[in-house]
């Protein structure tokens, strides 16, 4: 088991984010002691006050209220250039924070989204490090203020007793002491909030994007079952947390207590031998009193230098831990389009059944194969290759010759456009989705358009191609999101293709329009189809059947209709048109 880390540790992993902020940091942290060494000041007025100031030919009246005009002036101004300065560098740090961990998101390994949740990587990095940045700076300059408002009252109450200083300075390791175990026990609890938070996320984005299946399947009682048992659990953890973190506020101050009482009944012994004027005494008090406040913050300061340090550190974990994708440095403008596939196998799990086995196939440039199996044959494994979006367990695959390792992969994924089941639209306008990723061409926009069938729709719109589509364009038919997709295949031109499913949210009419534009699409590229509807299938150059990881048969539709195997078995059963094939 790995030791905590200590909070020096701690704080230098996460210094170099924030470092552009640190002349920010300096003007907070120079008000922040003005504004504390100025505590000293309240009780040292006093002494004079009480001594001197009801004898009126030694003491001038208009001193006193000047003195504490100008002192609180001083603490004002100090402290609102303090919270100004925290302000810049806390923010400064947090954007450079959130910056690297979006743009780790964006190069991370693919297996970043297989074991990460949307919802515990948006908490992350929206939530997480915001609240963690902002409750860590205020507690430390908390912690920098009340260490030197405490030492500026400690050398105060040296100045006018060291006796008596000596034994307020006994309790100090007592609290020391007391904070040290108690934040141990908050951090390891604060972890374990954490990790029950994620599930707790985890379980609402579940039933938020599986609303129609939970209510079909009435299943709304199990899952609020769910909810409440994680509910429940982080409930007990947040108990705890509250416990370890309110046991330092009363433990600190019964020592607190017991140091104070000692101190004024030793006080009124030397006052009654004449040892201390009334005005010393009651200044020594006065700043007494004043070290129980900095002495409580510093003791609940803990809790939440605590949370924001675990919460930053998630950000941290990502950064340090999640592999960015490699490539290679081969790169050119368009490929011819040859794809090769030399004895590649793909598992996911040692123990399951590979997705691929053993697979070789050779595409050549401007070929269309179409690649026909039952759900879970390998198909889509086999294209999601292609963008290295996975890599082979062993084997090679390579594009015009050059293994896909070796390629750029901004260049190996500029060879590549995909048209799927699923299409995804970013908020934005409908050029913006269109464009996707490149330079903006309002012109060709339109045409890739009105190729996909869409230019009526277009002209029907508020705002033509600058309408917003929203929320991943779900107020458009599934047959609108997919004839957007092909327009910005057709837009990104690319010199391969892939039709995953492409026509599935077509109606049959609809399906009709669009095969012109995929005919469009697929002249001249190399296109690889995956279909059920056998219409597009029928007439690819090749047909390769796969079962199991495995290619089990290949050639035209009229030589596997001859042949009779598998493929002839599919098509005369009619599955074409009953799920995919």
């Amino acid at each position: 088991m790995n030791p905590t880390p200590s909070f020096f540790q701690r704080l230098r992993s996460i210094w170099p984010f924030f470092k552009s902020g640190q002349k920010y940091l300096g003007l907070a942290l120079a008000t922040t002691v003005v504004a504390a060494l100025t505590e000293p000041l309240i009780p040292a007025l006093l002494q004079p006050l009480l001594d001197k100031g009801f004898q009126k030919s030694s003491f001038d009246l208009w001193m006193v209220p000047a003195a504490l005009l100008g002192l609180f002036g001083i603490r004002g101004l100090a402290g609102f250039v303090a919270q100004f300065g925290l302000a810049k560098f806390t923010n400064a740090g947090l954007m450079n924070l959130r910056q690297a961990m979006f743009k780790k998101i964006l190069d991370a390994n693919m297996s970043l989204f297989a074991n990460q949740s949307a919802s515990t990587l948006t908490n992350t990095v929206v939530y997480e490090v915001h609240n963690g940045s902002t409750m860590l700076a205020n507690s430390c300059m908390s912690v920098i203020k009340d260490s030197f408002t405490l030492l500026a009252l400690v050398s105060y109450l040296l100045f006018l007793n060291w006796k008596l200083t000596l034994i307020v300075t006994l309790m100090f390791p007592a609290v020391a002491y007391v904070m040290r175990i108690l934040s141990a026990r908050l951090y390891r609890i604060t972890k374990s909030s954490q990790t029950a938070t994620d599930d707790l996320a985890y379980v609402v984005e579940e039933n938020v994007l599986a609303h129609r299946d939970i209510r079909l399947h009435a299943a709304q009682a199990n899952q609020y079952a769910r909810f409440a048992e994680l509910s429940d659990m982080l409930r007990r953890l947040s108990i705890k947390s509250s416990s370890a973190s309110a046991a330092m506020t009363p433990l600190t101050q019964m020592l607190a207590a017991l140091a104070l009482s000692t101190v004024i009944s030793i006080a009124l012994v030397q006052s009654e031998n004449n040892s201390n004027s009334v005005g010393s005494f009651v200044a020594f008090v006065t700043a007494m009193l004043m070290l129980i406040a900095p002495i409580k913050h510093l003791s609940e300061v803990s809790s939440p230098i605590t949370r924001g340090l675990a919460a930053i550190e998630r950000a941290l974990l990502l950064l340090q831990t999640i592999p960015s994708e490699t490539g290679g440095d081969f790169a050119k403008p368009r490929a011819q389009g040859l794809i090769e596939f030399h004895n590649v196998t793909v598992a996911f799990n040692s123990d399951a059944q590979p997705a691929l086995d053993q697979l070789s196939l050779t595409i050549q440039p401007g070929e269309t194969v179409a690649l026909v199996g039952a759900s879970g044959a390998g198909k889509t494994t086999l294209v999601n290759l292609l963008p290295r979006f996975i890599n082979p367990t062993s084997g090679t695959v390579a594009l015009d010759g050059q293994a896909l390792e070796r390629w750029s992969l901004d260049a190996l994924r500029h060879q590549f456009s995909f048209v799927s089941q699923h299409v995804v639209m970013l908020s934005g306008s409908v050029a913006s989705n269109v464009a996707l990723g490149l330079a903006l061409d309002r012109t060709k926009v339109l045409d890739c358009l009105q190729a996909a069938n869409l230019g009526g729709f277009i002209r029907d719109l508020p705002q033509g191609i600058d309408t917003e589509v929203g929320h991943n364009a779900l107020q458009l038919s599934g047959g609108q999101r997919q004839r957007l997709a092909m327009a910005r295949a057709l837009y990104k031109d690319a010199p391969v293709l892939v039709l995953d499913e492409a026509t599935s949210a077509l109606d049959a009419e609809s399906e009709r329009a669009v095969q012109e534009s995929l005919s469009l699409l697929m002249k001249n590229r190399t296109t690889l189809v995956i279909a059920h509807r056998l219409s597009t299938v029928q007439n690819a150059d090749r047909i390769v059947v796969m079962e199991a990881g495995k290619i089990v048969e290949m050639g035209s539709h009229a030589e596997l209709i001859q042949h009779a195997g598998k493929y002839a078995h599919l098509y005369q059963l009619g599955l074409r048109d009953a799920e995919p094939v």
